[in-house]
């Protein structure tokens, strides 16, 4: 193990044991192989999983023996993963000297980070302070409002940003862009907000962004959830139409919604469709209607759009959604309406599989995966995960126990540990040295082609 090991297992997630693969040893109640494996394995997820387990159960000499490998080794994750096991064991001292930025040539991370962590130890103040020299830059900004969350510190917080908010009034006045304190509206206005003062939030906002001295679109979106928020329908009704439409219109129908008038906000978005059928309206409304269990309602909006190139947008989240609904996602899938681009065609192929297994049909699925002329993985492991999806675990096992390869290990580490065989799961998987090498050459995408990567859910 060595640091360049832990930057890749950082990026390429999927070397070794994922997060997903440790969380599921973990709600097995498997803690015990997960600190093995982050000691022989030297596996960045498993130590973070059982760092967070151990903390969690008050074991915090345990938890420093596990991140101590990973801190020897020149890992600053490591380090800083450390000096928060320190702190949750009331020894705020050594945590902070353990990660203290020098004093001048400190990366901003570091000193942001540590901000974070002087909070924590209840130094709110000196943490505000640490900060103060490095606000020019106009990132540190966006930090000094997220620590103070909840602090009782809004009002040194907003002294803060007064001269910042006046600089870029003036910039913006004189014809300047680009200014490094662009955003300091948005956060001034969530600092009023949650300082009790939503009126003076919503004023300040509206005039910026009314005067265009905003230069973001995500001023006009928070200036639209603060008017969501605190029921200024009209205003937020004035704002969500126009050329603002295609952004903020689902805010504003979805604060119809959770002010009890979901009639009102179904009545603005079809009347949205009626006058400009654009596909994010129809995506909004039939999401919405399926919440509400109104399925075939949700297939009626979304139709127009499934057969078009690009059905990701309107039949891909109504799949998504239904998967642990098998009745109801073969019921979408056999609706006469639901006719996909030929260039999906193989979506739904392997979407019914997975509805027929959920419901018991294994011998349907396996033969309508078996008839895809270009399978999305190998044939055998959608199988293994057809049997699996239909309880059929022994059967899933030996089809993988078969193949033999490092995709099959890694799905047989699943199947092991829902059959309660975990330390045979974690024997079988593969390690991260082992996917690495299995893992063939990157394919150039051609231009134009599909980069859509809708995976089967095994």
């Amino acid at each position: 193990m060595n640091v360049d090991d832990l930057g890749r297992q950082a990026i390429e997630y999927d070397d070794g044991l994922s997060t997903r693969s440790v969380n599921l040893l973990l709600e097995h109640g498997r803690l015990d192989l997960v600190v093995r494996v982050a000691a022989e394995r030297g596996e960045w997820p498993c130590a973070e999983g059982a760092v967070r387990e151990l903390c969690r159960a008050g074991e915090f000499g345990r938890a420093l023996d596990v991140m101590e490998p990973f801190v020897a080794i020149g890992s600053r994750d490591a380090l800083w993963a450390k000096a928060e096991i320190l702190l949750q064991a009331g020894r705020p001292e050594e945590a902070l000297n353990l990660v203290r930025p020098g004093e001048a040539g400190s990366a901003w991370k570091d000193r942001d980070d540590f901000a974070g962590l002087l909070v924590k130890a209840g130094r709110v103040d000196e943490a505000i302070e640490s900060l103060v020299p490095g606000l020019e830059g106009g990132g540190t900004l966006s930090v000094l409002v997220e620590i103070t969350e909840g602090q009782d510190r809004d009002e040194r917080v907003l002294e803060l940003m007064a001269p910042l908010a006046d600089s870029v009034r003036q910039a913006r006045d004189e014809g300047q862009h680009g200014h490094p304190f662009s955003h300091v509206w948005e956060l001034r206005a969530r600092v009023l907000e949650r300082a009790g003062r939503a009126d003076e939030a919503i004023r300040i906002l509206g005039e910026e962004t009314a005067a265009h001295r905003c230069s973001t679109q995500k001023a006009f979106t928070d200036y639209a959830g603060l008017l969501a928020r605190h029921g200024r329908l009209d205003q937020l009704r004035q704002l969500a139409t126009g050329q603002n439409a295609h952004d903020l219109l689902d805010v504003y129908a979805g604060a119809l919604r959770a002010h009890g008038r979901a009639e009102d906000a179904e009545a603005v978005m079809r009347d949205a469709i009626a006058a400009d059928d654009w596909v994010g309206y129809r995506a909004w409304l039939s999401s919405t209607l399926l919440t509400d269990g109104r399925l075939d309602d949700a297939i009626a909006v979304a139709e127009p759009g499934f057969s078009w190139y690009d059905c990701s947008n309107l039949l891909y989240p109504l799949v998504v959604r239904l998967f642990d609904r098998p009745e109801d996602l073969l019921y979408l899938l056999e609706h006469p309406s639901v006719v996909a681009h030929q260039d999906h065609a193989e979506f739904q192929q392997w979407w019914r599989a997975w509805a027929l297994a959920g419901l018991g049909r294994v011998d349907e699925a396996i033969a309508v995966a078996a008839a895809d002329p270009e399978p999305w993985s190998d044939p055998r492991i959608v199988k293994a995960g057809l049997l699996a999806r239909a309880g059929r675990l022994d059967a899933a096992a030996g089809e993988l126990r078969a193949l033999g390869t490092v995709e099959a290990r890694r799905e047989l580490f699943e199947v092991l540990v829902r059959q309660g065989r975990a330390g045979e799961a974690v024997d079988v998987h593969p390690t991260a040295a082992e996917v690495r090498a299995a893992r063939p050459e990157p394919r150039p995408v051609p231009a134009g082609e599909n980069g859509y990567a809708l995976e089967p859910p095994f």
